[in-house]
């Protein structure tokens, strides 16, 4: 199989609702192409900023079926299918095969702490539902469970599991799962602030959901280090970082869309209970947005 197309940017998708918390298609759409405008090698829809796991089954499908129709086969998809219950992992795997996307992803299952033998038997009843390619989902701070190299490699050796998202603050571990899953194996660098970091310690491409709200600036950090030119790529890391500092001091998902939402393509609140914006914290919204705008515009 050619792993190409899984690499350079790319986005995990915001959640798109009209005026009444709905799932809104049009939006979808919309945000689907602004994406594909800016250039970015793929999208990655249902994580966690696309806020898959306060949808129904078929919210999801919804969701995943206006992204497909509108992006007609231009850049890769990827489908986040986990949730709490693989009965409902599979079948959003199964309906994500029907639209020919070009691989799933999953997180471990949460909440009720289960053993590393629980979280491979989900796994591969994910994997076993499906022709798809995988992708491991790696994010212990949210989900509480954290993959051990034993269990990595049990995973890895099977033919469909292509790579894994890795959302820890270390660099070393990103190394480590690369070096362990080889040349051919596809290691994404989820911390959007370190982007450059990892992609130096061995990631082949990214995941992040504040790409969506600047994919310009993280293009630039990616053409850079591609070219060899790692201090003009640390230079557009630095300005990213100072923006990620400025939105991290903000109801985050809701900043996000926000932003989102002033370049053109309006997604709605966040549904609850992720926190919205308040009156007070607009005004700071739209200086980032500015100060955005404004970084894109450098040369």
């Amino acid at each position: 199989m050619k792993l190409d197309k899984f690499k350079g940017i790319i986005v995990a998708m915001n959640s798109c609702y009209d005026s009444n918390g709905a799932i809104s298609t049009h939006a979808v759409k919309k945000l689907t192409r602004f994406l594909i405008d800016k250039g970015v090698s793929g999208l990655y829809v249902g994580g966690s900023t696309g806020e898959g796991f306060l949808q129904t089954v078929n919210e999801r499908k919804k969701v995943l079926e206006a992204v497909m129709e509108e992006n007609a086969g231009r850049v890769t998809v990827i489908a986040q299918v986990g949730s709490i219950s693989t009965r409902e992992s599979m079948e959003i795997a199964q309906h994500a095969e029907g639209l020919h996307v070009d691989a799933i992803s999953a997180v471990p299952p949460f909440y009720y702490k289960v053993s590393e033998k629980g979280a491979e038997n989900h796994w591969m009843h994910i994997i076993e539902s499906t022709s798809l390619p995988f992708i491991i989902y790696h994010i212990p701070l949210t989900t509480g469970f954290h993959i051990s190299m034993n269990l990595f490699q049990r995973m890895v050796a099977h033919e469909q599991v292509i790579g894994l998202k890795i959302t820890t603050p270390s660099s070393y571990e990103l190394q480590q799962f690369k070096e362990v899953g080889g040349n051919d194996f596809i290691v994404f660098n989820g911390p959007d602030e370190q982007y450059l970091a990892g992609r130096i310690m061995g990631a082949d491409a990214g995941i992040g959901g504040i790409y969506g709200a600047m994919p310009e600036l993280f293009l630039k950090i990616e053409q850079s280090y591609t070219s060899g030119n790692l201090t003009e790529a640390r230079k557009w890391q630095f300005i990213v970082n100072g923006i990620i500092t400025d939105i991290l001091k903000l109801p985050t998902y809701a900043a996000l869309k926000e932003i989102v939402k002033l370049r053109g393509v309006d997604c709605g609140m966040p549904r609850l209970p992720i926190e919205p914006l308040t009156n007070d914290t607009y005004p700071k919204v739209e200086k980032l947005h500015k100060k955005i705008m404004e970084a894109v515009k450098q040369k």
